[in-house]
């Protein structure tokens, strides 16, 4: 369990590069995305090859690989239009909505008893971002897309957690990214229709961005996070993804100097979605600690 935390922790952190890296880079998020998705592609079977993870997969964990794919292809582009269309700190603050969304799907979805606890929690973190929208109205657009985002995000970490325990990290990381790969290619004609725009090359310095935002920020933490999905609930997982924002908005503020364009009401909003989180953690930590007291009560009185 407590390599799970760590290995989950770890990809909290380098992910928390990616709202940073997304603003940095100049192309638009269809274009971010669709590099993003076949560099982190030939990355992720280069490792899959070292590791030996193999790509034997069922015609049945191909659909279902299929499907997430696509929600993670939207799930990028909502994200990236989000930080375009407002800025890093408001984007990824109304991004942990994840949590909320979270623990109303996966009873959905599994067909298990909601959690009230959860769903409490979750509303602690829409009454943050509530505080946020109430000041920052003029990214109605970014916030908007950013709980998009969630939702797609809360919904395919769900179905990964479903098909976790079949098949190699490493091995639904690559079909993942190269599935998205294929299906934005596809649809990079619409895309340009609809966001009336064309095919971009990047520059020499988006390039650099791009290739350390699908190594370091993608196949790694994504394939780490696959890991410890195992172990942990898909609740645990997208509530602690809520730390990200911190990193993010910290690297932001030192960047861009986005403290400038904000108030206390947004660190107030931001507040209350970390210590959602920072409360979530404790009450798990504590239940694990009453349940191995028992344990060994029980043993004793054996």
């Amino acid at each position: 369990m407590k390599k799970a935390y760590l290995q989950l922790h770890l990809a909290i952190l380098l992910w928390g590069f990616t709202a940073i890296l997304g603003k940095l880079i100049l192309l638009d998020e269809g274009m971010l995305v669709w590099y993003r998705m076949g560099i982190s592609s030939i990355s992720t079977f280069i490792f899959v090859i070292i590791s030996r993870s193999g790509l034997r997969i069922t015609k049945q964990d191909f659909i279902q690989l299929l499907i997430i794919s696509f929600l993670i292809t939207l799930h990028w582009i909502t994200f990236y239009g989000a930080i375009k269309a407002s800025n890093v700190s408001i984007a990824i603050s109304c991004f942990s909505s994840v949590a909320l969304f979270t623990s109303l799907l996966n009873p959905i979805i599994n067909r298990v008893p909601i959690n009230k606890s959860e769903v409490i929690l979750g509303c602690g973190v829409i009454l943050g971002i509530g505080i946020i929208f109430s000041i920052q109205q003029l990214y109605w657009k970014g916030i908007t897309l950013a709980l998009i985002s969630a939702f797609l995000g809360a919904l395919f970490t769900v179905l990964n957690k479903n098909i976790s325990g079949k098949i190699s990290p490493a091995t639904i990381t690559f079909y993942e990214l190269f599935l998205g790969f294929i299906l934005l290619t596809i649809a990079l004609p619409l895309w340009f229709g609809i966001n009336q725009s064309s095919f971009s090359l990047p520059t020499r310095q988006d390039l650099i961005y791009l290739t350390i935002l699908a190594v370091a920020c993608t196949t790694l933490p994504f394939t780490l996070s696959m890991h410890s999905i195992k172990k942990l609930d898909a609740f645990t997982m997208n509530l602690s993804l809520n730390l990200e924002p911190l990193y993010s908005i910290v690297l932001a503020i030192i960047l861009f100097h986005e403290d400038k364009m904000l108030d206390y009401r947004f660190y107030l909003g931001t507040g209350i979605i970390l210590l959602t989180v920072l409360w979530h953690a404790y009450s798990k930590v504590s239940n694990v600690i009453d349940k191995k007291l028992v344990e060994e009560k029980y043993k004793y009185d054996q």
